[in-house]
């Protein structure tokens, strides 16, 4: 009870008229950005961020968790309509959703993608209620040596995502741990990496990478790649027609599935939507009752992508809330906006800013709903954006990244530190690097390092304390076998491939 009782104080607060109207603004922001293929979910988000300096943190928070939530969503239709992911984690969705429209089946296959985005977030926000107030009092009790083992498996997980990549998963994730460690050591207060350059001396501010990385890199990737003059996708008449509850019924153990698996590969740090709309994908290809038809237009492959991939987002929320680690590239923008406004997420958050926390809570039931209920009735007005332009958007981008990178700290160093890693961002691309163990690198490693060096001190030296915990030892543990399991497979593979 005490529980409903907050969340209906969430809930007031979401709705009164300043909250209100950023929650809708976010909303709209997140379906443009999703739809318009020249940005990322995350890139979005990131443009997003220098905008809410001057609101107050609850604002800010809504805003950005809203982008979130819609973001998973608008590239729907880009995907069913005309074949165009506007995310990587929309592939998975335009494989039946493209099929059933290429059917004369579009307004459904659309209906389908609304109910499903529907139901994975509203299944997957009251889980995040019910399962991160345990979870933040559980960590309440926790001391440095299981911080650093949390962050540990955070940073460990991230390696682990990184496939048949791990090897560049590492370099990416050893770079951004090095970023965070160049400037002034918050222990002693030595001076370290910086070389004798004032740009340096502060540290480099991990706002830089992100927006340096993802924003415009991003751009220069698609500059390489040659620009589009837009105006390429004409708007037919369109509208999303809803499916009849006896079908809804039919797919219902889908729902249950792709719900489940969304919000447990959310809590995992470093998984995201993706992975939740690639893994529900195949589990429903070997699982469910249509799987030899997947492929063909069938209700289940729209189903089980979109159900993961919003249902990710509450997932995703839970240990940025509870533990102060992101849980997706996203959260980690978010994380950002708290770590701005000076509040440090984690489970002294639920004690000192519990308001905040259940108005978040409050902010991702409606914002769920209020995402369908704008794609519903919006949507001939939101696929609109794909006349613009590519240089058009590309132009806004990088002027959004300079400002938001010479707002952050108003030091106009940050100006050419953010090009370098746009560059860095760019390079990454062009060879397969994955840029996500870079930034969370950047993000988690003062929070590593302060834990680390603080139970040093504490325990006079004894590194032996993370394995000796019961709950640290038992972290650590884990984090190992998640290190080691895809060099296993890999041997395993070669091994195989030797063999044959």
């Amino acid at each position: 009870m005490d529980t409903l009782i907050l969340l209906g104080h969430g809930a007031v607060a979401v709705f009164s008229p300043l909250n209100f109207l950023i929650l809708v603004i976010g909303l709209i922001l997140g379906l443009l950005v999703a739809v318009l293929p020249g940005l990322t979910l995350v890139m979005g988000v990131v443009l997003a961020l220098p905008f809410t300096y001057g609101m107050g943190i609850t604002g800010a928070i809504i805003l950005l968790t809203a982008m979130y939530v819609s973001g998973t969503y608008g590239g729907a239709f880009t995907s069913i309509l005309f074949r165009i992911p506007g995310e990587p984690m929309d592939v998975p969705l335009l494989w039946d959703g493209y099929a059933m429209s290429k059917a004369g089946n579009a307004a459904l296959a659309l209906g389908w993608t609304l109910i499903a985005a529907l139901g994975g977030g509203l299944v997957a926000a009251t889980a995040m209620v019910a399962l991160a107030e345990p979870v933040a009092r559980v960590a309440l009790r926790l001391s440095t040596p299981e911080y650093f083992a949390i962050v540990f498996f955070g940073l460990a997980s991230v390696v682990c995502l990184g496939g048949n990549s791990l090897p560049k998963a590492v370099v990416s994730l050893s770079l951004g741990l090095f970023i965070a460690t160049i400037g002034t050591d918050p222990t002693y207060g030595v001076e370290r990496f910086a070389f004798g350059l004032p740009a340096l001396s502060d540290g480099i501010d991990y706002l830089v990478v992100m927006v340096g990385a993802y924003g415009l890199g991003e751009v220069l990737s698609r500059l390489e790649q040659g620009a589009d003059p837009g105006g390429a996708h004409r708007v037919a008449r369109l509208h999303t027609e809803m499916p009849k509850w006896a079908e809804i019924v039919r797919v219902r153990y889908t729902f249950v599935r792709s719900s489940i698996l969304g919000f447990v590969v959310g809590l995992v740090p470093g998984a995201g939507a993706t992975i939740a709309s690639f893994l529900s994908y195949g589990l429903e290809s070997q699982y469910g009752k249509s799987r030899k038809a997947m492929g063909s237009g069938v209700p289940e492959g729209i189903v089980a992508p979109q159900t993961a991939a919003t249902a990710s987002v509450g997932g995703a929320m839970v240990p940025l809330l509870t533990l102060g680690i992101p849980g997706s590239g996203a959260t980690a923008i978010i994380m950002g906006a708290f770590l701005l406004h000076g509040v440090q997420p984690g489970p002294q958050v639920f004690v000192s800013n519990g308001d905040l926390i259940y108005t978040i809570f409050a902010s991702v039931f409606v914002g769920v709903i209020g995402m369908c209920a704008i794609g519903f009735f919006a949507i001939k007005l939101l696929v609109r954006v794909l006349d613009f332009p590519e240089a058009l958007v590309s132009a806004f981008v990088v002027m959004f990244c300079f400002i938001g990178a010479l707002a952050s700290r108003n030091n106009p160093d940050d100006l050419w530190l953010i090009a370098g890693f746009g560059v860095v961002g760019f390079v990454f691309e062009r060879h397969k690097f994955p840029i996500a163990p870079m930034v969370l690198g950047a993000i988690l490693g003062p929070i590593a390092e302060t834990n680390f060096m603080t139970t040093m001190i504490s325990f006079a030296g004894d590194w032996t304390v993370f394995f000796t915990r019961p709950i640290s030892g038992a972290i650590m543990a884990l984090a190992l076998v998640t290190l080691a399991y895809p060099v296993f497979v890999a041997l395993r593979e070669r091994r195989a491939a030797v063999a044959a």
